[in-house]
């Protein structure tokens, strides 16, 4: 006869009354202990080198936490309207990118003597820091709305091309068979065939490209820019004062914040078309 222990009935209470509860410590300690470690080391530097948790929220409770849609007029914004406007401009270059990079991608897959012709043209561009574009944006744009939303289309597209053209290229070859046995049209063969076999390695791209795009913005509005998180955070150093740390702090933050946001939108969109298309 084999013994087993039983949990200690406060132990099966509390995962009673907590059914969550082991799925959120891990989360509860490590964050904590990250919240302890820069306490720790903001005492150690001084509050006015590298705030703390604690400084920070004290000195950006009002008004960047309590009225994050603040607007007093011109650039003067909460950081929750700074963060939409940041927003429309990287869905307009963003969403640029998906259209023109997936359109390209697929001819460079479908047509290996242009995908082969293109490929260095393309390993070259896709490594120009995405800064490096803005003088050449302003130049040709000659307004710094503009050419952020360009540094970001830039920025973003080449990851999309290069994950659509391999998608393509991985269709095994007996599906491209098969077309030819069946004589499929084209319009039957891309959409009963490449869409399902490409929309994972598609999403890939789009999912990096995300993630690029939030950083070049960020990057285009500390340059130059009318409003955004990447004005805020360098208009808040330029700015000086006993809080600019602060802000500048949780600016980053938000920037984080919504950075995992629209990772995790596009991952969710991409898992529910994969699920349509197959």
């Amino acid at each position: 006869m084999t013994l087993t222990a039983s949990p200690p009935r406060s132990r099966s209470r509390l995962r009673r009354l907590l059914p969550g509860l082991p799925q959120v410590v891990p989360y509860l300690l490590c964050i904590g202990s990250f919240l302890l470690a820069w306490q720790l080391l903001s005492l150690l530097l001084g509050a006015a080198r590298l705030p703390g948790p604690v400084n920070v929220i004290v000195d950006t409770w009002d008004p960047y936490i309590s009225q994050p849609f603040y607007d007093d007029g011109g650039t003067s914004k909460g950081l929750g309207l700074q963060i939409l406007i940041s927003l429309q401009r990287v869905a307009l270059g963003y969403g640029l990118s998906a259209v023109v990079g997936i359109a390209i991608g697929g001819l460079l897959g479908m047509n290996r003597f242009i995908g082969q012709g293109f490929d260095p043209v393309i390993q070259v561009l896709r490594t120009v820091p995405p800064l490096a574009w803005f003088p050449i944006s302003l130049m040709v744009f000659q307004d710094a709305n503009t050419s952020a939303v360009f540094v970001i289309f830039i920025t973003a597209i080449w990851p999309i091309i290069i994950n659509t053209a391999v998608g393509i290229r991985q269709i095994p070859q007996d599906y491209t068979n098969v077309a030819r046995v069946l004589r499929l049209r084209k319009s039957d063969y891309i959409q009963n065939i490449v869409i399902p076999a490409t929309v994972p390695y598609v999403f890939t791209g789009l999912r990096i490209a995300v993630g690029l795009a939030w950083l070049a913005i960020v990057a285009a509005e500390m340059l130059k820019a009318d409003g955004g998180i990447g004005y805020f955070i360098w208009d808040a150093y330029n700015a000086g004062g006993d809080s600019s740390a602060s802000q500048i702090i949780l600016a980053i933050v938000y920037v984080g914040i919504v950075g995992l946001a629209l990772d995790r939108l596009v991952a969710f969109v991409g898992s529910k078309v994969s699920k349509g298309a197959n």
